[in-house]
């Protein structure tokens, strides 16, 4: 068959699972449903499966998205529930199609997070937050290829808000996927490094929806 796309989630405890051994998960979980994946030619030929955008250890999704090539033409509708059987809690197939658009055409995600604060009101916290990253510019230190360097955030957030709860404050965004990438993980860090006292006690994030660069729905 042509290239295939799955879009999984990953929530419960399936959000410690590392990328590798996602990969290694999923792979089992083909041969175990009885999916043969296609291989790659050459000296070391390895299954033809990638994930599109590889999620950081310890955030969660609803939109998951994994490329793949299987040896035969497959029920494409029964496919998600057969792989669902065999993974993992936690992991679970929402949908599987021809894949039809290239991923550089990936651009955004939507995110939702928690900031929790342990002794600090979350009302007076979500006016603040909405004060800092209503900044024209936020700079921080980042880890790159090359070792550390500054780099300004602020143009990979599209939109953000935030809204208190029960010592809490949630946050929905429309962050940027690729070109630049933005890791949720750096909006906490940002705090740490520019507004300490904005700081969260602990955050934790989660995807929930893909889109292009024209903000559609990406699949």
């Amino acid at each position: 068959m042509d290239k295939l796309r799955l879009r999984f989630e990953k929530t419960g405890r399936a959000v410690y699972i590392s990328h590798l051994d996602l990969m290694q998960t999923m792979q089992r979980a083909f041969a175990r449903a009885e999916y043969d994946l296609k291989y790659s030619e050459g000296f070391n030929p390895h299954p033809q499966i990638s994930i599109l955008l590889p999620l950081s250890v310890g955030a969660a999704s609803r939109c998951e998205l994994m490329d793949f090539k299987l040896k035969t033409d497959v029920d494409l509708q029964e496919l998600p529930r057969r792989l669902t059987a065999v993974l993992p809690e936690g992991i679970v197939v929402t949908d599987c199609y021809e894949s039809q658009r290239k991923v550089a055409q990936l651009k955004y995600l939507r995110i939702q997070g928690v900031f929790e604060y342990d002794d600090r009101d979350p009302a007076a916290m979500a006016g603040e937050l909405r004060n800092f990253f209503a900044a024209p510019e936020i700079v921080i230190t980042k880890k790159t290829k090359r070792g550390f360097g500054e780099a300004d955030i602020k143009p990979a957030i599209r939109e953000i808000a935030f809204t208190a709860a029960d010592q809490a404050v949630t946050l929905e965004a429309v962050i940027s996927a690729q070109e630049p990438t933005l890791n949720p993980e750096l909006l906490a860090e940002a705090l740490r490094q520019k507004a300490p006292a904005l700081a969260p006690d602990f955050a934790k994030f989660t995807r929930v929806e893909t889109y292009d660069a024209d903000m559609e729905i990406y699949r």
